[in-house]
């Protein structure tokens, strides 16, 4: 997978660079081409944005470097633009992206795009309900999510299966040495190696921690019978 950003900052993308996916980017497994748009203007003082039309406060984005910059690319492939007022993004988007060959993400800042700018991107899409200073930390998550769901960057392929999300339901919650610390213990059924008991342990912890802290993803889930039954045993021992 090949991801091209334009943005007037691609400093900020360092993070990306590092860890599993700085790994992932010098193993070949997917590739960061940052765009700085701002070398695609024509005037003198490289001006990237102007005063609105109609009058208002700070400045917009102009299309014609980011028109240019885009048109530079030799695979676009999906035009993704990060702003507050588009459908807000989440485990299923990730996977579909996961799947395209190339992508690229366009970064505003200041008071928004043109209008127009718009019509160049295939979708629009927000990381949540609030006003960040720029496109860069929304994009920067967004890719995050979707590269880390490629074959090969987290070392395990069970990894993204069981996180998080995954199946409309929070993650189980998780242990490791020591098997007691501070008088608190590991729960018995994660050392008894009965791995089918293990399985429905995580699968009930996993429909408990949605139903305590997520309950309107299990508005959206279908339950299986087995679920509505566990479902059924993790109100009664709240409710106790």
């Amino acid at each position: 997978m090949k991801i091209n950003v334009l943005t007037l900052f691609p400093d900020m993308f360092t993070p990306l660079q590092v860890s599993m996916l700085g790994r992932g980017l010098e193993d070949g497994k997917w590739d960061l081409n940052l765009v700085n748009f701002r070398n695609f203007t024509t005037d003198v003082h490289h001006h990237v944005d102007d005063t609105p039309y109609g009058g208002g406060a700070g400045m917009v984005l102009q299309i014609m470097p980011i028109k240019k910059a885009l048109d530079s690319l030799e695979n676009r492939g999906k035009v993704i633009i990060t702003a507050p007022q588009g459908k807000t993004f989440n485990e299923e988007i990730a996977q579909e992206w996961s799947q395209e060959e190339n992508l690229t993400f366009i970064c505003g800042h200041y008071e928004g795009f043109d209008q127009r700018v718009y019509d160049l991107a295939d979708e629009v899409v927000s990381i949540g309900d609030y006003v960040l200073t720029g496109g860069e930390l929304p994009t920067m998550s967004m890719i995050d999510a979707t590269v880390r769901l490629l074959p090969g960057i987290l070392g395990n392929a069970a990894s993204p299966v069981d996180e998080s999300f995954s199946h409309g339901l929070l993650e189980y919650p998780q242990y490791t040495r020591p098997a007691e610390f501070e008088g608190k213990k590991v729960p018995e059924v994660l050392t008894s190696g009965n791995h089918q008991k293990i399985a429905q342990w995580r699968h009930k912890e996993a429909l408990r921690a949605t139903y305590l802290r997520r309950p309107d993803l299990l508005a959206k889930k279908e339950l299986t019978k087995e679920e509505k039954e566990m479902l059924a045993e993790i109100k009664a021992e709240v409710e106790k």
